[in-house]
């Protein structure tokens, strides 16, 4: 057929349009995807009659919806340029931690198959996250935009349902143990499902908020909603998560005044807007104080309600295992019997003491390793703030049962990272598709 520049441009038109529907598809995915995971608990499930964490159900009620937003955003992904295979693998030649990440993965995926455990318990636990991180380190900053206001929205609905429980005292998703319903209990868990899994969140948000995350309003509506943030985890009722960001906040604060007095200029408006805002803050926390909002959360720092008597005896569970099987991995018959009998069958408060209940030393050493692996990855692409989450998600991880257990505590950590707290410089690791030469097109979404 002879050459017209009419078919010409159409042929050059046509891709071009194909690639911004499929990035477009790719973002409504994953601002569904960030939606879900804030939003759908696996107490909602549970309350929906979907069998995510309770027995029985079909195969494909194991899986959080958010799971499966993302794996159809990283299909779309794989095939936007042609060729999947040679994507994915130059993707993770230039982020080979995370494919020593997924190693380890795969090793606790064998053993748990050779012990006929439920698999699907780490899917969403430990594989969530490395999907997360493929997918968000390949869009552009117009992809992410939409979804980071997702993401900003998710969290204040949760933080206004969470002010909403503890004032009224009315409860939008029962806290259960099990099949147990919980009575009585102060601490608000919003949408996020659990108090524990809402104050992490909220913790690492307002890091974020502090340490000026992407798409983030001015700073004279930035520190009203710090302070709106900050305060709800009083109502959340999480102990660790408030210390840690009082903690954070305030070295960061002193940190900041010694370099003040050694000479740092700081603007006038600055200082002036300082000072107001101290008053003022001081001012509401009298007033807070005296209407009586902090006695519930003061009463739980006074008594632990046998906090310490459960990490006394999941540090005392060990001793019960024979060598071979706290290497290796004791029975899962067992390890369940001996929890039941010291008291800890919905789970010990400290991952690592968890894991090797559960796995071993060898697979708990290497599921370690491997998490260290891909938070070397998510650093590498995050602002230098980003340390801070990880500390917390550490205390978290040491203090609570976390993602010791089946849910997504944290995909939503990782998440936070990666959407809120990006490396300015960093642009998104998109490949160029097979046979195009490298100096033409270096990165595919630069012509979407």
């Amino acid at each position: 057929m002879p050459f017209t520049p009419a078919r010409s441009a159409e042929t050059a038109v046509r891709p071009a349009a194909l690639i911004q529907l499929v990035n477009a598809a790719i973002a409504g995915l994953m601002s569904l995807a960030v939606l879900s995971i804030f939003t759908i608990s696996s107490a909602l499930l549970t309350s929906w009659k979907i069998h995510y964490i309770t027995s029985g159900g079909g195969f494909y009620e194991k899986f959080h919806p958010a799971t499966y937003w993302v794996l159809a955003a990283l299909f779309l992904w794989a095939i936007r340029n042609g060729d999947p295979i040679g994507d994915l693998g130059r993707m993770l030649s230039e982020a080979p931690w995370l494919l020593f990440y997924l190693v380890c993965w795969a090793w606790l995926l064998v053993q748990m198959i050779a012990t006929k455990q439920p698999f699907t318990a780490i899917i969403d636990t430990f594989l969530l996250p490395l999907l997360f991180c493929l997918v968000i380190w390949q869009l552009s900053p117009q992809q992410k935009k939409p979804i980071l206001w997702v993401l900003h929205l998710s969290i204040l609905i949760n933080i206004v349902i969470g002010y909403y429980e503890y004032f009224s005292g009315y409860r939008l998703i029962p806290l259960s143990l099990g099949d147990v319903v919980i009575l009585g209990e102060w601490r608000s868990s919003a949408l996020l499902g659990h108090p524990l899994t809402a104050s992490g969140v909220v913790a690492a948000y307002v890091i974020a908020l502090v340490f000026r995350a992407a798409i983030c309003p001015p700073i004279i509506l930035r520190l009203p909603l710090i302070v709106f943030s900050l305060a709800s985890l009083m109502v959340f009722g999480g102990r660790t998560s408030l210390v840690t960001v009082l903690v954070i906040l305030s070295g960061t604060a002193v940190l900041r005044m010694f370099r003040i007095l050694r000479g740092e200029r700081i603007s006038l408006l600055a200082v002036t807007g300082t000072i107001c805002l101290l008053l003022i803050a001081v001012a509401a926390i009298f007033m807070v104080f005296e209407l009586g909002v902090f006695d519930k959360m003061l009463v739980r720092f006074s008594s632990d309600n046998g906090s310490a008597m459960t990490r006394y005896a999941a540090v005392s569970l060990l001793s019960h295992f024979d060598w071979y099987e706290l290497v290796l991995g004791p029975d899962p018959a067992r390890a369940a019997a001996l929890q039941s009998t010291f008291g800890l069958k919905y789970g010990v408060e400290d991952f690592w003491i968890s894991c090797i209940a559960q796995y071993g030393i060898l697979t708990t050493a290497l599921l370690t390793l491997g998490l260290a692996g891909l938070f070397t990855e998510i650093l590498k692409r995050a602002a230098g703030s980003a340390w801070l989450i990880l500390l917390l998600v550490i205390i978290v991880a040491a203090s609570s049962v976390s993602f010791s257990s089946k849910n997504i505590q944290l995909a939503q950590f990782v998440v936070l990272i990666a959407l809120l707290l990006p490396r300015e410089h960093t642009r998104p690791q998109t490949f160029r598709p097979r046979g195009q030469p490298r100096l033409l097109r270096p990165y595919a979404w630069d012509h979407a």
